[in-house]
């Protein structure tokens, strides 16, 4: 029960900042493609960062729980922009450094990333190579004098690539072997030479999510750049695949929720043939359904969030959060659209923004059929 009280006060300290931030400008920051740094530096000092990250390092101390309150409820308030962007950092790059980093690691980039006073993201995805971590190509090999490496190749949808103040790259440094027990994350401070950060990707949703591609170009680090241990990159992301397909699931949910209460409340001052659009029967019926489903995929997340806090949730569970949630949050958007007729296809209508940036839900963090794929072979072993 107090900790029921203690999120209530949370969610509402968000709502609040929400109105006093960002609520006036946020369209404005569709517009220009791009959040303004500054608001790093005010989620930093109103403790909306790396809320679950010990207190030692910056962090409110505070349980998961917390932290993914701010990502649900970003989304429900349509910011998923916003949500986005500080869920990497917090959620995901965060308990990267946090779980395989060295103290000195630890010491140097979490109560910074605390803060806001830095900005953190992490290349993974290649041109070639989106889903199939396997097939990634950027290299780090040791220089001659072995004072080091040289981190050569290019990335993309690299979230938080243009504000960030380092970056996670992942690289093959054992090409010999296969990926899972041939690659390497490091830990790169920007700017670097050799490394170039490109042009602000122009998505069809999310627009003011900071997206880039990354490149690199004999770009140095050291040893002590290497986050966890050496050709054993794979097993630091793997970790932590479970919170992050949980979290995008959680931002799933509180989109759905912020959805179906724009809806609701449309269809009620709606009038059609003379009557509100909520009186008829085809209404009352897709709302429910939407309901019902938002309902049960509610309960599978918290049943996922308890898990979670005891240490025992696995991939295929987190992965059957993320795929059911976010098919659920496509689908759902797309039936609220519906119901808003030819005024949810405006900009203007927040519906319309919340049905093209659900679509990419169901691409990051691994696709809906990568899901499947992972589920599947958990069922049957292969």
């Amino acid at each position: 029960m107090k900790q029921d009280n203690e999120l209530l006060l949370f969610r509402k300290s968000i709502q609040a900042f929400a109105k006093k931030y960002i609520e006036d400008d946020y369209w404005k920051w569709e517009e220009d493609g791009n959040i303004p740094r500054e608001i790093w530096s005010k989620l930093g000092e109103e403790g909306f960062l790396c809320v679950d990250i010990p207190e030692k390092y910056g962090g409110l101390g505070a349980p998961y729980v917390f932290s993914s309150l701010i990502v649900e409820e970003l989304n429900r308030l349509g910011y998923a922009s916003i949500a986005i962007n500080l869920s990497v950092h917090s959620n995901i790059i965060a308990h990267y450094i946090l779980g395989s980093g060295t103290d000195e690691q630890k010491n140097r980039y979490l109560p910074k990333m605390a803060s806001g006073e830095m900005v953190g993201a992490i290349a993974m995805t290649e041109p070639d190579a989106g889903s199939d971590l396997q097939g990634i190509k950027t290299n780090a090999s040791l220089m001659k004098d072995e004072s080091g490496y040289l981190l050569n190749g290019s990335k993309t949808f690299v979230s938080n690539g243009q504000h960030c103040d380092f970056v996670i790259v992942v690289a093959r440094t054992n090409p010999e072997v296969r990926a899972a027990i041939g690659t390497t994350l490091f830990i790169v401070d920007i700017p670097a030479v050799g490394l170039e950060q490109g042009k602000n990707l122009n998505k069809i949703g999310l627009l003011s999510c900071d997206t880039s591609e990354v490149f690199f170009e004999d770009v140095k680090v050291s040893e002590c750049s290497i986050l966890g241990d050496l050709n054993q990159g794979f097993v630091t992301l793997m970790n932590e695949l479970p919170r992050e397909r949980l979290t995008i699931a959680i931002g799933a949910i509180g989109a759905i929720d912020g959805a179906l209460e724009l809806t609701i409340q449309y269809v009620k001052e709606r009038k059609a043939f003379g009557k509100s659009i909520s009186d008829f029967q085809n209404t009352r019926f897709k709302i429910a359904e939407m309901m019902t489903e938002a309902r049960v995929n509610r309960a599978f997340v918290q049943e996922c969030l308890d898990l979670l806090e005891k240490g025992e949730l696995d991939t295929e569970t987190a992965s059957m959060a993320k795929l059911s949630c976010t098919e659920a949050q496509g689908k759902i958007t797309d039936s609220c659209l519906q119901l808003f007729g030819g005024y949810g296809y405006m900009r203007e209508y927040p519906i319309g923004r919340a049905f093209v940036d659900a679509r990419i839900q169901r691409i990051y963090g691994g696709t809906s059929e990568i899901m499947k794929e992972i589920i599947g072979r958990g069922i049957f072993g292969k």
